[in-house]
């Protein structure tokens, strides 16, 4: 019996529940409730009687009802209650069928903007076990009770079923489209890729895997499934050429498919922010005139270098930065030394003066004072004996001759501790104490954190000069020791220029930075960070007055001005397909104008890019825009192009477990389309790369004539030579050996080419080696949100992109004295060949057999970031790690072990 339609009786009444209305008969008149007041009705039961009330206040008393009577009248209004829950739900349902329904019927893919539309919509869930509580499951009707269930499932799982459906589908009916869109057909990844119409794609693609395949093809298939009219369309590039090839591309591939492609249109980004800017205010910016010549570091060196000459505290700060701080750790459990001392066979920091000091700190010292003109003796034994059977004598750090004072520099952090390593260091402190309290020595006294964090400098310049020394501040003073290297002049400004790009695209101004050093960032917060932030706000205004002289605007202005216009509503070009080319590359500003464009309901966006290659920090990229895609454009999708059409698998193998090491980075594989392995990446060890450079060409243009390696359409052979750096250029030999197209290229320039052959040259360790060390300034953290604080990240990412230029085989060319750190992991993982046979496996030679056999490398085990070589000291030769003297480790020469040397 259907309870919604049941009826009870008593001595003189009648009561019937309908879907309509409670109806009560008794001879005085008919009570009649409508179904809406009726659900607000409960009951209360007594011995002999239940009282039906409306919140609290008292409708009808019914004699003569049973106990059952009662339970089974107040399960019938309880079900009345759910009624409008119920048709909800099976509204909801039907809703949410007809959208399935359409989308299996149509092919079209149900987006994460529509899901999110039928979650918004969905009734409160739980309907069904409140219904079962009360055991009246059974009073559903088949539809109810589909509904009822239908609404507890997991509505994403459900879509997703059928965009599954879709997928398929697609895969199968639209194969011709897939295989003719482009030159060679779309792989499988690639299709499944243009099909997936969700809101949010992001697509990580492989270097090499097709990517402006994939975004040609998701074009033509948006218009030709009738998904955006062409006009609707709007692909984003990162510079001009990489515009113009997408355009040509799209006309090209639509033209030969059939497909009008009037409307699409590619454009860079800061080409779109200037007509963004342009529309919203009738007057279109221009950009400013240096950086139409280059990316802004010329006009940053020009505006430091007149600020030096007229404002003699800026250049003070200058100096003082480039020449003392911009070197100095941040950690004091950093420790790398640079030196040796010879007399003390102890490791350490070189200095201007010529001393090996013990510590950054102690360097910092040191060289502050030398550049004083602060006569001073390092570690000079004290004046009295104080040895005892716990300490041999005491050398205090520095002693000033010229004032008969002590000086003690301290490894103590903010906190007053030590470096994790010191043991009894408290103790050491007090004893150094008391021995000048006792002997009536003067003590002058810094710590680490002081003279980085605090006003340390300050105070050893005013204890001093107020006890006679005459400071000399002269910052040209010339160096005891060349190799104690301070950064570049240019370097400090491209680090300005870096800083810059960040915080112009994040709309940061002063507050906002010191609200970051304030917070998270306030590891950072101190003397040298102000010192620094003193200069970039001097620069900034600098350049802000240039820009309003010339009325003009930089890349950064322009990017956020667009933005604000596109999310505030103010202007909208009306595209609904956004298609967005190497992703990892966009800064703040670039994420925001995105967004703008996809402010409205009906927009799509498809970014494509690849983390392992976000190499370029310097202009501004953000890796966390791509890192939290979801945070910036919402819930979405992520695929992956993992096949690469360029190399080799041994080289897809050897630089993906590089890169991929960095947990921050998206984990993901990377496979070769081509069936053969390919020769294994190579390493030549020579302290002649020109030589070993030529050597390495002319074999391979020996085997191109013998047939050995066989040649392009062209009939030649593509090498790219790889450097870390301009200056590496004048590497190439001056005469190319015949059949071959060489062409050198620094990594950053040769980002999205390739070649047959690559030879990476500098696989060296230092300022100037790869990786960089002159590029990792914490300072710069303070200007980007999410810091990547894993070691060498950036160079890591920049050398995946040298190794995955190759199509055939790479080669990296190293000093054995001074091997790359990033070679000697390679060669402890195992990862490549060393002086081996290289890419042609019959040449009967190869580059590295010229000037005799050299032995196996080996990894130092002291500190894994160094090769055993061979030294020479009192007792002979012996083993010694390559990056002596940051590392000490020795192990004896064996007789019958060959010896490793350069040539």
């Amino acid at each position: 019996m259907n309870i919604s339609e049941s009826t009870w009786s008593g001595p003189g009444w009648t009561l019937t529940v309908s879907g309509t209305a409670v109806t009560v008969v008794r001879p005085e008149g008919t009570m009649t409730v409508t179904a809406t007041a009726a659900r607000q009705l409960t009951v209360r039961r007594k011995w002999f009687h239940c009282s039906l009330y409306d919140q609290g206040h008292l409708v009808l008393r019914l004699h003569g009802i049973s106990r059952a009577g009662s339970a089974s009248l107040e399960r019938a209004l309880f079900r009345l209650s759910l009624d409008p829950a119920i048709d909800a739900a099976v509204s909801w349902h039907d809703s949410v069928a007809r959208v399935f329904l359409g989308a299996k019927t149509h092919q079209r893919w149900v987006p994460r903007e529509t899901l999110d539309l039928l979650l918004a919509s969905r009734p409160p869930q739980g309907l069904l076990a409140r219904v079962r509580a009360v055991g009246l499951e059974g009073t559903l009707t088949a539809e109810e009770r589909d509904a009822l269930v239908f609404l507890d499932a997991d509505l994403a799982r459900a879509a997703a079923s059928v965009n599954d459906a879709v997928m398929e589908s697609e895969l199968v009916s639209r194969r011709e489209f897939f295989d003719t869109i482009e030159k060679t057909p779309l792989t499988d990844e690639q299709a499944r890729a243009v099909i997936c119409f969700d809101s949010r794609v992001q697509v990580l693609a492989a270097a090499g895997s097709g990517k402006t395949s994939l975004m040609v093809a998701r074009g033509a298939y948006a218009v030709t499934r009738g998904l955006v009219a062409p006009e609707r369309i709007l692909l984003l590039a990162f510079n001009r050429d990489a515009a113009s090839e997408l355009q040509e591309r799209v006309e090209a591939r639509f033209a030969a498919a059939g497909i009008d492609p009037t409307g699409v249109r590619a454009s860079t980004f800061h080409s779109f922010g200037l007509e963004v800017i342009g529309r919203a205010t009738g007057v279109k910016p221009r950009l400013a005139s240096w950086l139409d010549r280059g990316d802004g570091v010329e006009m940053i060196e020009r505006i430091v270098d007149e600020r030096r000459d007229r404002d003699p505290q800026f250049r003070r700060r200058w100096d003082l930065y480039r020449l003392l701080f911009a070197r100095a750790p941040v950690d004091i459990e950093e420790h790398e030394p640079d030196g040796w001392d010879p007399d003390k066979k102890e490791n350490g920091y070189r200095t201007f003066g010529g001393d090996v000091v013990r510590s950054h700190g102690e360097r910092l010292i040191a060289d502050f004072l030398y550049l004083n003109g602060v006569t001073y003796e390092y570690e000079r034994p004290y004046l009295h004996t104080v040895a005892d059977s716990s300490h041999s004598q005491y050398r205090p750090d520095f002693y000033y001759p010229e004032i008969d004072v002590w000086h003690e520099h301290w490894a103590l952090d903010r906190d007053g501790n030590p470096p994790s390593s010191f043991r009894n260091y408290a103790e050491s402190m007090q004893w150094k104490r008391a021995i000048h309290a006792k002997n009536g020595t003067t003590l002058i006294e810094t710590t680490f954190a002081g003279v980085l964090w605090g006003d340390g400098l300050t105070r050893l310049a005013r204890d001093l000069t107020r006890r006679g020394v005459t400071l000399d501040w002269n910052p040209d003073r010339v160096q005891r020791d060349e190799r104690a290297e301070p950064m570049k002049h240019e370097e400090l400004c491209r680090l300005v220029r870096t800083f810059m790009s960040h915080v112009k695209s994040s709309s940061w101004d002063k507050d906002a930075i010191e609200r970051r050093l304030d917070g998270d960032l306030h590891r950072l917060a101190g003397f040298k960070s102000r010192l620094f932030l003193q200069l970039y706000w001097t620069i900034a205004a600098d350049w802000e007055r240039r820009l309003a002289d010339e009325k003009a605007v930089d890349f950064e202005d322009m990017l956020v001005q667009a933005a604000d216009y596109l999310e505030s509503g103010r202007v909208d070009f009306g595209y609904e397909l956004i298609l967005v080319d190497e992703f990892q590359d966009a800064s703040r500003a670039r994420a925001r104008l995105v967004r703008g464009l996809l402010a409205k309901p009906g927009r799509y966006l498809l970014a494509v890019g690849d983390d392992w290659q976000s190499i370029n920090r310097f202009a501004g990229a953000d890796l966390s825009v791509m890192t939290e895609f979801s945070q910036w454009f919402g819930e979405g999708t992520q695929l992956a192009l993992t096949t690469t059409f360029r190399c080799p698998q041994t080289i897809c193998d050897v630089a993906s477990h590089f890169v991929s090491k960095n947990p921050k980075q998206f984990r993901k594989s990377m496979h070769s389309a081509r069936t053969e392995p390919g020769v294994p990446v190579d390493v030549l060890r020579s302290d002649n790369p020109a030589a070993t450079l030529a050597r390495y060409l002319e074999i391979l243009s020996e085997c191109v004539a013998n047939g050995s390696v066989p040649v392009s359409h062209s009939g030649t052979i593509t090498v790219d030579v790889l450097g870390r750096y301009h200056f590496e250029r004048s590497v190439l030999p001056r005469v190319v050996p015949a059949s071959l197209d060489v062409t050198f290229r620094t990594v950053h320039a040769a980002k999205g080419l390739e070649a047959d052959y690559v030879v990476v040259l500098g696989m060296v360790s230092g300022i100037y080696g790869f990786p960089s060390t002159a590029t990792d300034d914490p300072v710069v953290q303070l200007a980007m949100p999410v810091p990547d604080t894993y070691e060498h990240a950036e160079e890591r990412r920049l050398f995946y992109v040298a190794l995955t230029r190759a199509r055939r085989a790479v080669t990296l060319i190293t000093d054995p004295n001074r091997m790359s750190p990033f070679v000697v992991e390679l060669i402890a993982d195992h990862q490549v060949t060393v002086d081996g046979h290289t890419s042609w496996h019959d040449a009967g030679a190869t580059a590295s057999s010229e000037g005799g056999e050299l032995a196996p490398v080996q990894v130092c085990p002291g500190c894994e970031k160094g090769t055993l070589v061979e030294r020479s000291g009192r007792y002979g030769k012996f083993l010694g790690c390559s990056t002596f003297p940051r590392c000490t480790y020795t192990k004896a020469l064996r007789p019958e072990m060959p010896t490793p040397r350069s040539r």
